[in-house]
């Protein structure tokens, strides 16, 4: 059984977080926090304009702003040359 994460990374999807600031209905000069966290493809982010069409359409908080961070975690290997072997006996 494989984990959807992983295979979700391996399609091109990375880590995406998003700090989402929104007034309370019933105190509307409270700003609140709330933070999503998601594999989405950048810099479209299909998958966090979803969640945020679905956050306007049934959730009654009036969205202020939201910050975005996105991270591939899975990319090519760095190395770097090394001039030298250092034998540990």
């Amino acid at each position: 059984m494989s984990d959807r994460a992983f295979i979700a990374q391996l399609d091109g999807y990375g880590l995406t977080m998003a700090e989402i600031h929104y007034h309370r209905p019933d105190a509307p000069s409270l700003l609140q926090l709330f933070v999503w966290q998601d594999y989405d493809l950048a810099p479209d982010f299909p998958v966090l304009f979803a969640f945020l069409d679905h956050w306007h359409r049934e959730i009654e908080a009036a969205l202020h702003s939201v910050r975005v961070a996105h991270n591939q975690l899975i990319r090519p290997a760095e190395w770097r040359a090394v001039d030298g072997v250092i034998s540990i006996q």
